[in-house]
């Protein structure tokens, strides 16, 4: 009896944790909402959890679409975002195939190397960065832009594809081979199809971390109207005021697309985050 009111006791902590924890992390989010729908007079009166619904209005999205181009910044996130994707996730899957599969002395050594790149902070490679676009004339390009965010998001990529690749068993692709498959039929046939919950896990995360980047954003694309929307929303905060409900309005916005990619590819990355944690 005292065994099982113990398991229950430590069943019920922690369920308790997890509740608390989810509270904690979907507290901001719920705030954002919040405050994009709040007037901007109660937002300066009181700040409330619960905000009165006399106090809710759409007037902060009709403001900020008619006095910025926000879709036009979201269109620019869209476009970069989706194209670093795709060509990261081509790359990165061509380099973690090969890192799996073939075992040279390098290996290791490139594994680290790519490790140590993705360690790299942005603010370290600026620099050299914008004075290469700046002789290739790629300032005010999105060229620089899907360059830059590419050059951060292959190394995780590559990195979280080499275990997705190593969980599946050598002996397919070799039986798929004496079957009359060339390799690179092997691998088209049965290794990518068999990694796709890894690929879509892979690409979910490289398109969040395409579309939050900020700073390769803000230093090479100077032009408004070619701006990303973080750079965007961030242009909202004046020099003595902010007017909050229209900047949560903005980032409520930008939200959207990575919301349908999680619901959408939430089953390939739940099995996609199962399989690279599990080696054949």
């Amino acid at each position: 009896m005292n065994t099982y009111h113990n398991q229950k006791a430590r069943r019920m902590g922690m369920y308790a944790l997890i509740i608390i924890a989810v509270v904690v992390l979907a507290f901001p989010l719920y705030w954002m909402v919040v405050t994009s729908f709040t007037t901007r007079s109660a937002l300066l009166e009181n700040v409330r959890v619960l905000p009165k619904l006399g106090n809710m209005t759409w007037s902060n999205f009709t403001k900020i679409l008619d006095a910025h181009p926000i879709l036009t910044w979201f269109g620019n996130s869209i476009f970069v975002t989706a194209f670093s994707t795709v060509v990261a996730i081509i790359v990165s899957t061509m380099a973690a195939y090969s890192m799996s599969r073939y075992k040279y002395k390098s290996t290791n050594f490139l594994g680290f190397f790519l490790l140590v790149v993705r360690m790299l902070p942005e603010t370290l490679l600026v620099v050299p960065l914008y004075m290469m676009f700046t002789n290739m004339k790629l300032i005010n390009n999105y060229a620089s832009l899907i360059i830059s965010n590419i050059t951060f998001i292959i190394p995780f990529s590559t990195w979280m594809m080499k275990g997705y690749f190593d969980s599946i068993p050598h002996t397919l692709e070799e039986a798929a081979r004496i079957d009359g498959c060339s390799r690179l039929q092997a691998v088209r046939r049965v290794i990518v199809p068999l990694a796709a919950p890894g690929i879509a896990a892979t690409a979910t995360y490289s398109a969040i971390l395409g579309w939050s980047e900020f700073l390769f954003a803000r230093t090479f694309i100077t032009q408004p109207g070619k701006w990303t929307i973080t750079v965007g929303i961030s242009s909202l905060m004046g020099e003595y005021t902010i007017i909050w409900g229209e900047v949560m309005a903005a980032a409520a916005i930008s939200i959207i697309p990575i919301a349908l990619v999680f619901i959408f590819l939430e089953k390939y990355m739940v099995a996609g985050v199962t399989a690279g944690a599990v080696k054949g």
